[in-house]
């Protein structure tokens, strides 16, 4: 199982192995983010005031973070893509490797692929601009793990769209992260949205992180009852999406899909 998992991993890695412009391309975004941010939060801290200071700091966690989610869905679902591209998955499927493999394979892809993308990111906040993020302490490692755990989630529901629609639901590759950003707390709490959409925010994974971020950043104190919450709702998640995927890619093999998908 681990060598079959493995394979379909190093097949991928090895395209980066020697492709700077690859690399690059996985570090841009994270790190442009962080820049334009950054110029935010050093304009809002200008006053010197510690309410200024700390919002700074709030907007540049949440950046950081949710950026998490962002390379994860992205890392999940691109790496699907492109097999796809390549016709790939015709031979993958008469290959020993099984769905639930390829499933644990393109997960790890992504979570090498957040790293990488990440922690430059994170490095240069500190560097440029003084924020730490390793301040909130333990429950990094938390908010980071539920945030890429939902980033899985959600591209295995944006692959599943893929196999079912085919190229026309390529889209949802990069754009359906950045429709849950308005309910997802990023910037700013819950208790800001309407109360009709505070539920659907609380259905959220990520809005439990960051509602445990800035508890973490403003109050110095580590709200467990979020961190829980986060990590049921990507179990959650996590099991349906997984169940859809592997239901789509059953009836993509018996309709014949997957080896006219591609371009």
């Amino acid at each position: 199982m681990m060598r079959r998992i493995w394979g379909l991993m190093y097949r991928h890695l090895a395209l980066y192995r020697r492709s700077m412009p690859r690399l690059i391309e996985l570090m841009y975004w994270p790190i442009l983010q962080m820049v334009v941010w950054g110029f935010i939060t050093a304009y809002l801290a200008g006053e010197q005031n510690n309410v200024a200071s700390a919002a700074a700091g709030v907007l540049l966690g949440g950046v950081l973070l949710w950026e998490a989610a962002l390379r994860s869905q992205m890392g999940f679902s691109l790496s699907f893509l492109e097999e796809m591209w390549s016709r790939n998955l015709g031979h993958i499927f008469v290959s020993p490797l099984r769905p639930r493999e390829l499933v644990l394979a393109l997960m790890a892809l992504a979570l090498a692929r957040t790293l990488v993308a990440v922690l430059p990111a994170m490095v240069l906040a500190w560097a440029l601009y003084g924020f730490n993020i390793l301040n909130l302490g333990p429950a990094l490692v938390g908010f980071f793990a539920a945030l890429v755990i939902m980033g899985w989630a959600v591209a295995l529901g944006v692959t599943s769209l893929i196999l079912r629609f085919g190229q026309g639901a390529e889209a949802l590759a990069w754009s359906v992260l950045f429709g849950i950003t308005p309910f997802a707390a990023v910037f700013y709490p819950v208790s800001v949205l309407p109360a009709w959409l505070q539920p659907v925010a609380y259905a959220l994974p990520a809005a439990h992180v960051f509602e445990g971020m800035r508890a973490a950043l403003l109050e110095g104190r580590f709200d467990a009852g979020h961190m829980a919450a986060a990590f049921a709702l990507d179990a959650l998640w996590l099991a349906f999406m997984g169940w859809v995927f592997l239901s789509q890619l059953e009836a993509s093999r018996d309709r014949g899909a997957l080896l006219n998908i591609g371009e």
